[in-house]
């Protein structure tokens, strides 16, 4: 013995066998047990000599992985036993394990890259490093840069096995077994997570393999291996590892495969992959989860691999499965990359497999139950508009395009607050009126027609979703499946609930429902000058009057039952001499007078021009929202913008005043013009006026040619099948009749083709069928209105959801009819119900909060204060009495009785109870008032009134 040694190194020495032993010593090739144990207690007692242990074991391992590397037998068994009392040392003294580390993770990179064919020496490395990654607390990752650069090096040597290629499979799933169990240590060891530039480089690394089995493995074994990974996700070759504090935990010993033993299968290794992954994603937070999912598509895109984007049930299942097994609260970093993903390729000049799949990832995650909260799903409906119209501005005929209608729609099955799908909406519609208004990118008439067409599918596909989402989750919502709708839940028709009130008690919808001044906006597109645009906007009209519309009667109640109030006991039946006249001052008679005035154009004019207002301008680009509209309140006569009875989450108005400037010019065109809220009494109130006028107009057309009788033949029909509409839902068997009989009339050939279902997604554009057939076309009489007018009028379940009889219900429903006026009352602000919400910008509950308070509030009467000047005006109203009228700031409101006043929604003054004597006082209740205007003008001096005197009071001395 030589007495220099170092006392470590004898005991190290004396942890070998003999030389001439070496060669007998597998299959284990372990160290002398007992000798082992006092070199561990030694370093564990001298932690001094860990760095020094560390540097000689080092030299040892690295020469002889250069001797075996040559062939040495000896030397490799040497070597495997070395590897062993590396592993005991880091096991045993794992509460000084940093003193080492650096040699451990340099020997490990040694043999790794010397011998990376002998299997069981990449076992033997494995298990070292395991060790390492089992006690490490990872704070030398990214501050020793020399050992970083080593840990990362070994990373990708077991990275390479676990997606190693050998010809041979059992060897083959052998290597990838022993690969995949050296980076679980890695996925669950505090290295990875102590340096976010270093997780973000090791991630990188390890998804390669993951994805590389995951792909070469059935989708259908994936799912059920998913389901075992979850139940249990502890690997069956791996021990109690990191289940215990890191003191207390016991470090996987990998070993290779037993001869005589089955040999593992592909299964084993994919098992073992999921176990990776599934071990990564449920410690990842937000910004952890974003680099795995650049990572994952970085991996996709290597051209390594040119078929992974190819394989979209693979890439389906993968971001499915993904979003699942992420942490509950930072799930919506999945669906985020993925269309971060597609924005960043929008520009590729044709559509590429990567395209395709990253569509249907984002569908998939959308379409899946599992939750996604916290997603910011306005900038994902907003990116996924941006490049859908990017892509209609490339090549109206771009592949891609279904499938972002698609992805669209699905958003909608991800409703995590009331008003969201309102939200959503009106995002689509505001960009939908900017690409009717400017075109799409300025590309052409056929890119706008066709980005006008996805918007409108994806608009239509959101709320779908929305719906039969909901319906599934709540499945008392469900009703049986109707042509044309989803299934939400409809009431039963005004007649039917007069005779059995009970029939309306329904859950109430868990989300609102897109409002009607919201949807107004798009009902321009009714005249477009492409066929294919109206026929997909008039069926996706028709889907949203028969699903969210709400009906006569609708409230929820405290309860969230969704009742119906009887009509009897409705506002239009208890001030029906004062309310039935319907004008401008709620949003759904301003959307039935909208859709009317441009059905009324669509079916008189004789060309259509709302396709002409796309811009030529190469700035007017609407990708990334549209430009400021026209202020209205113009000459044209639209006062205001209908505001939205919930958040709006979007701020540009939408051009509505240059639409509706437009729509004149086409009524103005229609030759032989005739001059003359949601529920069906609105309807049936603005809407047979409107009959009345375009039955007109189909009587005066002139001209005898096949042309005009075909186009008022159509005409009468649809004016008969609408009478015959409006007969069944007021149960009124004369109407019936009538209209009935004048269907039946219609000769062979002459109807109408039967209009089809909606479809949702985009779908082949609809052909337009012309109206004039082959040989002569004979004029057909319809149904005479004024006979279906009477009948209507007589109708009992009419006079009692309107209060009316038979002559003032007539009467009213044959007030003349224009689209000029229809089109007023659609934009027009009400006096009354419109001012009070926005029409001075003063909270309705400050103005009427004096009222109901009996204290002196100074604060809340600074509030409501008028931002008008006060001036003698003001002075001579506070003196006679009648500041409460010019100036309600400085006194409290008086009582106020709506049957002291006229209906503010217009209608025949015959209707209307007289008005009763002016209750304004004639003298003023005391001199508080003229002394608060005085000292508002500054006059007078301070006294005990709530107003100070703007100037304050002279010096007497």
């Amino acid at each position: 013995m030589n007495l220099f040694t170092p006392h470590h190194v004898q005991l190290l020495n004396s942890s070998y066998p003999p030389s001439s032993s070496l060669l007998t010593a597998g299959p284990e090739y372990s160290p002398n047990s007992q000798e082992l144990s006092r070199l561990t207690y030694y370093a564990s007692n001298h932690p001094g000599k860990l760095t020094k242990l560390g540097s000689e074991l080092e030299k040892r391992i690295k020469l002889e992985c250069r001797k075996a590397q040559a062939g040495n037998i000896r030397t490799r068994a040497s070597l495997l036993i070395s590897l062993a009392i590396l592993r005991a040392l880091a096991t045993e003294c794992r509460r000084d394990i940093a003193l080492f580390s650096p040699s451990l993770i340099a020997a490990v990179a040694a043999t790794m890259a010397a011998v990376p064919k002998d299997l069981e020496v990449m076992a033997r490395a494995a298990s070292v490093f395991t060790a390492w990654t089992t006690y490490t607390d990872g704070h030398l990752i990214g501050a020793d840069s020399s050992m970083t650069r080593e840990y990362i090096t070994v990373l990708r040597r077991f990275a390479a096995l676990s997606c190693s290629d050998v010809a041979d499979q059992e060897v083959r799933n052998r290597t990838r077994l022993v690969g995949f169990a050296a980076l679980t240590g890695a996925l669950n060891s505090e290295a990875l997570y102590n340096d976010s530039v270093q997780f973000k480089t090791q991630v990188s690394v390890i998804m390669k393999p993951i994805l590389v089995t995951v792909f070469q493995t059935d989708v259908a074994v994936l799912e059920q291996q998913a389901e075992a990974v979850k139940d249990a996700p502890i690997s069956p070759y791996l021990a109690e590892f990191r289940t215990r504090p890191a003191m207390e935990r016991r470090a996987a010993s990998i070993h290779v495969h037993i001869d005589g033993e089955t040999g593992p299968s592909l299964a084993d290794v994919s098992s073992a992959a999921l176990r990776a992954l599934f071990s990564l994603l449920e410690h990842a937070n937000g910004n952890q989860l974003g680099y795995i999912m650049r990572a994952s598509l970085d991996t996709l895109d290597e051209a390594a691999e040119p078929k992974k984007w190819s394989k979209v049930d693979h890439c389906c299942w993968f971001a499915k499965q993904v979003a699942e097994w992420a942490q509950y609260q930072y799930r919506y970093a999945i669906p985020t990359w993925l269309v971060e993903r597609l924005v960043e390729n929008q520009e590729a000049p044709k559509t590429l497999t990567m395209h395709t799949s990253l569509a249907a990832m984002v569908t998939a995650v959308f379409n899946s139950p599992t939750p996604l909260v916290n997603l910011s799903t306005s900038d994902v409906v907003s990116n996924l508009m941006n490049v859908l119209l990017r892509r209609t501005s490339i090549s109206p005929d771009d592949s891609l395009l279904p499938a972002f209608v698609e992805c669209i729609s699905s958003l909608g099955r991800h409703v995590y607050y009331s008003d969201q799908i309102q939200d959503l909406a009106g995002e689509i519609i505001n960009r939908l009126v900017a690409v009717e208004s400017q075109g799409a990118l300025s590309r052409g008439k056929q890119s706008r027609s066709q980005a006008i067409r996805c918007l409108i599918a994806g608009l239509l596909g959101l709320i779908h979703a929305a719906e039969t989402s909901e319906s599934a989750k709540t499945p008392e919502l469900e009703s049986p499946p109707k042509r044309r709708r989803s299934s939400s839940v409809k009431v039963a028709s005004p007649a039917a609930q007069i005779a059995n009130p009970e029939l309306a008690v329904h859950p109430a919808s868990r989300r609102s429902h897109v409002p009607t001044d919201i949807w107004q906006d798009t009902l321009s597109i009714l005249c477009e000058t492409d066929y294919a645009v109206r026929a997909d906007y008039a069926l996706g009209l028709v889907f949203y009057l028969e699903n969210e519309i709400p009906t006569m009667g609708d409230s929820s109640e405290v309860d969230g039952v969704k009742r119906i109030r009887q009509l009897l006991e409705s506002p239009f039946h208890q001030n029906a001499d004062v309310k039935i006249l319907v004008g401008s001052g709620d949003f759904g008679t301003k959307f039935l007078n909208a859709i009317q005035a441009y059905v009324y154009a669509l079916a008189t004019s004789s060309t259509l021009g709302l396709g002409s207002a796309v811009s030529n301008s190469p700035g007017d680009s609407i990708t990334n929202g549209p430009t400021t509209a026209e202020p209205e309140g113009t000459a044209e006569g639209s006062e205001g913008q209908s505001q939205s009875h919930g958040r709006r989450s979007f701020s540009s108005p939408p051009p509505r005043a240059r639409k509706v400037s437009v729509l004149r010019r086409l009524v103005e065109r229609s030759p032989s013009r005739a001059s003359g809220g949601a529920s069906p009494v609105r309807g049936l109130i603005t809407g047979v006026p409107m009959l009345l006028a375009l039955d007109q107009f189909a009587a005066a057309a002139n001209g005898d040619d096949a042309a005009t009788v075909s186009r008022k033949n159509a005409i009468k029909i649809v004016v008969a099948r609408t009478w015959s509409t409006i007969a069944t839902v007021w149960g009124c068997a004369d109407l019936t009749s009538i209209a009935n009989k004048a269907i039946a009339s219609i000769p062979a050939g002459g109807d109408l083709p039967a209009s089809p279902d909606v479809e949702f997604g985009l779908h082949a554009a609809y052909e337009s069928i012309p109206l004039v057939s082959e040989g002569e076309v004979a004029p057909w009489q319809g149904v005479d209105s004024q006979t279906a007018l009477l009948a209507i009028a007589s109708c009992a379940s009419v006079h009692a959801a309107t209060g009316l009889d038979k002559q003032a219900a007539l009467i009213r429903l044959s007030v003349e009819w224009t689209a000029e006026l229809a089109l007023k009352d659609s934009v027009e602000r009400s006096n009354t119900f419109e001012s009070t919400i926005r029409g001075d910008g003063v909270s309705p509950l400050l103005k009427i909060s004096p009222a109901l308070m009996h204290i002196d509030n100074v604060s809340l009467q600074s509030l409501t204060r008028s931002t008008r000047g006060i001036g003698v005006t003001d002075l001579r109203e506070a003196l006679e009495g009648r500041s409460s009228m010019s100036n309600p700031a400085l006194v409290k409101p008086p009582s106020l009785s709506t049957m002291d006043h006229g209906s503010s929604i217009g209608g025949d003054s015959k209707f209307m109870r007289p008005r009763t004597k002016s209750r304004r006082r004639a003298t003023p209740t005391g001199p508080g008032e003229v002394r608060d205007v005085l000292n508002r003008l500054g006059i007078g001096k301070p006294n005990g009134s709530m107003l100070k005197s703007s100037f304050p009071a002279a010096s007497k001395g």
